[in-house]
């Protein structure tokens, strides 16, 4: 069964690659824009993450300048778990302080710092460009 399903990895990647960078996308919409209600000062920590959250994960999600747009996020997300979530409960449990969706982020985005885009994003597509 795993050699069956090996040769769809890096489709799977793509796929969580793409989900991903949609999501936080959104976040970052509704800190910037408050699309959902959720409008904060530009010129406040929020609202710089909320930039963070719009523009890398926009590239996340086309999957343009992935690895450098990951490292970014995921240190954010590591830094949202810890100021938010971590220091306003027990740090080590992220069901009791709120804090599992950063935390997830935070390795979601980390994976894609060493695997990439994956096969359906412009990084691929680009650097397969480049030997023509």
């Amino acid at each position: 069964m795993k050699e069956k399903l090996t040769y769809l990895q890096p489709y799977a990647i793509s796929l969580l690659r793409i989900v991903a960078g949609y999501m936080i996308m959104f976040h970052g919409l509704d800190k910037v824009f408050g699309l959902f209600g959720g409008k904060v000062p530009l010129a406040s920590l929020m609202g710089i993450g909320g930039l963070i959250e719009l523009l890398a994960g926009l590239l996340i999600m086309i999957g343009l300048g992935t690895r450098l747009a990951s490292f970014i996020l995921s240190g954010q997300m590591a830094v949202a778990y810890v100021m938010f979530h971590g220091l306003a409960g027990n740090i080590f449990l992220p069901s009791v302080n709120k804090g599992e969706l950063a935390a997830l982020y935070a390795f979601v985005f980390l994976l894609f710092v060493f695997t990439g885009s994956g096969v359906l994003g412009l990084d691929n597509f680009l650097s397969k460009n480049k030997s023509l």
